[in-house]
């Protein structure tokens, strides 16, 4: 049986023992991709990389939503 990893986003701390990809952790999530700004270990991270990069153990995800008004 695989070890679990523990990752965080926006500071709450989860589990998987799963390798998962940014992209998946979005959609289980509920994103709308096309709204928001990705940081992983601190660095911006391309959208077109999203679904190669798999996230490992200790990893620090930062998700900011980008929100329109008048």
């Amino acid at each position: 049986m695989p070890e679990a990893k523990t990752f965080f986003v926006n500071g709450q701390e989860y589990y998987t023992p799963n390798n998962i990809s940014l992209q998946d952790l979005l959609n289980y999530f509920d994103y709308n991709s096309s709204l928001l700004v990705l940081e992983y270990n601190n660095f911006i991270c391309n959208k077109k990389n999203w679904d190669k990069i798999l996230i490992l153990n200790c990893d620090k995800i930062e998700i900011v939503t980008i929100v329109g008004g008048g």
